[in-house]
């Protein structure tokens, strides 16, 4: 399946909110993780955003499930960009360089 890496941009206006709905986007995310269908997640050091990395079969898929996100549904993020991307290596689907 393609990988896709999901890049949310979030605003200090949504501060309060995320740290109130954090523990359910959390476990929402960790439920996705546990189907083997979110790879990897975590915010930027900076606070301006956070990546999450996929395993889907198109970003249509990817598009539904971020609309379920606790933090989507709460008005919480600012901006989605949601991009296939081709690992090299580091991911048991990557092909070899």
């Amino acid at each position: 399946m393609p990988i896709f890496a999901v890049h949310y941009t979030y605003s200090e206006a949504t501060v309060p909110g995320r740290d109130e709905i954090r523990p359910v986007h959390r476990e929402y995310l960790a439920g996705l993780a546990k189907q083997g269908i979110l790879l990897a997640r975590g915010p930027y050091p900076d606070g301006s955003g956070a990546l999450l990395i996929f395993d889907a079969d198109s970003a249509e898929t990817v598009g539904k499930l971020l609309a379920e996100d606790p933090f989507q549904v709460s008005n919480l993020v600012d901006g989605t960009r949601v991009v296939e991307w081709l690992p090299t290596d580091g991911f048991p689907s990557a092909a070899p360089a």
